[in-house]
């Protein structure tokens, strides 16, 4: 082929589009890469085989798994109904629960009223994922035998990988940016027994406790996130995700928090990223010699198609940072640190527990005497026992009535405040005419609130 200029092009190259001669012009360096035929190296047949069942399995499961999609409504994810995330695994549900029943023996239902990600149905889902991606390969290992190389589908696979991880990576960064998924530990959780508490529980008033901390871990999700949605950056947002993604799996695995399924395969997305660059990154890191760089394959055959497909992935990753940001400052101020607290906020000491005309003296051995009140939220009190027990009670607020009714017992108590620190409740409880006095425990009186950072420690500081 001529150019323009007279320049002889060969347009037969093995590899990535070579850097056309020295002293082209732009004009001309573009034409050069737009009339480029790429013939690739052909693949190993066990690469060919690991691609075609990454590809399948890989791809129905972010397709299929709730919020993997979804996290691409943006800001429309607020006014679709509840149970819109789900409804890939609602429809699948039949299939699920037949297979969980036949082949494994058990009830496989999807309990929508939970957050597990870790449910035996999703579990179910897993295996049948994995035995039709099987299938599926070995039908296309046979159909499609004479094929050397995937080299373009690769291209588009890696870049709907790298889009599934980032919108996971920006969902759970900003949940930890603005500190909602681990909010500071409930005034409850500051009265209930270190031992009492699940090893889920206690990873999640750890974090929750140091805000600075759960904001940096956040950070780095989000930095990582940001990085997968441009091509000169995916590599290291998927070496950044990748310590991430292992750091939280390792942590669901030793805490048991039902987040192990996805967090292991948001660790193999940013795997998946990585494989291609593999021996790059050991020239830079291991072998300590020069190395090209790291660049994403074209999805196209011209560079200008290639630009915009760069530009839309761009303005998808602004989408859906815009949507995270909307959805965490909500969050912040519907349950996390920004809500409103409600009237009687706080830890309330029972000194006076008058029931059926008697007092009744604070006794470890009272199965009825109340020692605590807490109130946290505004549909709950928590009340505890004098033998410790911590007990919710869904409540409703009456504040022109000054009242609190107790649904669940049909009952109610009034309350009224004859101090800013001191609350009086009078009603009936169970069946008995009861009158308690109580006194507010300022909540930064426990040691985990009131400790702080300190810079010098003549010596550790255990309680």
């Amino acid at each position: 082929m001529i150019s323009p200029r007279g320049i002889q092009f060969r347009r037969v190259c093995v590899g990535d589009i070579p850097t056309p001669p020295r002293g082209c012009t732009r004009l001309i360096a573009e034409r050069w890469a737009a009339t480029m035929v790429v013939v690739a190296a052909p693949w190993h047949p066990a690469t060919r085989i690991a691609f075609r069942f990454c590809f399948v399995y890989f791809g129905i499961f972010c397709l299929t798994f709730a919020q993997i999609v979804f996290v691409y409504a943006g800001i429309l994810t607020r006014w679709l109904p509840p149970d819109a995330v789900i409804w890939q695994m609602t429809r699948i549900e039949p299939i699920l629960t037949w297979v969980g029943r036949h082949v494994f023996g058990i009830e496989a239902v999807l309990h929508r009223d939970s957050n597990s990600g870790d449910q035996a149905v999703i579990w179910v889902m897993v295996f049948v994922f994995v035995v039709l991606a099987a299938a599926v390969t070995l039908i296309w290992s046979v159909l499609d035998r004479r094929r050397r190389e995937y080299t373009r589908l690769h291209a588009w696979f890696l870049v709907f990988v790298r889009l599934s991880l980032a919108g996971q990576m920006l969902f759970y960064g900003i949940a930890k940016v603005i500190p909602t998924q681990m909010p500071p530990p409930p005034l409850a959780a500051l009265l209930r027994p270190f031992g009492d508490l699940s090893p889920a529980s206690v990873l999640w008033l750890q974090v929750g406790s140091s805000q600075p901390y759960e904001i940096a871990l956040g950070a780095v999700e989000v930095v990582a996130g940001l990085l997968l949605f441009f091509g000169r950056t995916a590599t290291l947002g998927a070496l950044l995700s990748a310590m991430s993604m292992a750091q939280v799996f390792l942590l669901n695995m030793s805490y048991d928090v039902p987040v192990k399924i996805l967090s292991l395969h948001l660790l193999l997305l940013s795997l998946i990223l990585l494989a291609p660059q593999i021996g790059r990154l050991a020239d830079v890191l291991v072998r300590q010699r020069p190395s090209e760089p790291t660049t994403q394959p074209p999805l196209f055959a011209d560079a200008r198609s290639d630009r915009i497909a760069a530009g839309v992935v761009a303005a998808l990753g602004v989408w859906v940072l815009v949507g995270c940001l909307v959805a965490g400052v909500t969050a912040w101020r519907d349950y996390g640190g920004g809500r409103q607290k409600p009237e009687l906020y706080g830890i309330w000491e029972v000194d006076r527990f008058i029931a059926g005309g008697t007092e009744a003296p604070p006794l470890t051995t009272d199965p009825k005497r109340w020692q605590r009140v807490v109130i946290d939220d505004v549909g709950t009190l928590t009340y505890q026992l004098m033998n410790g027990t911590l007990v919710d009670e869904p409540i409703a607020f009456d504040s022109a009535g000054r009242t609190i009714a107790l649904p669940a017992r049909e009952e109610t108590l009034r309350y009224a405040r004859p101090a800013p620190d001191r609350l009086q409740l009078d009603g009936t409880l169970d069946g008995r005419q009861v009158s308690m006095s109580l006194e507010r425990r300022d909540p930064d009186s426990f040691e985990l609130r009131s400790r702080g950072f300190h810079w010098v420690q003549d010596y550790p500081h255990f309680v």
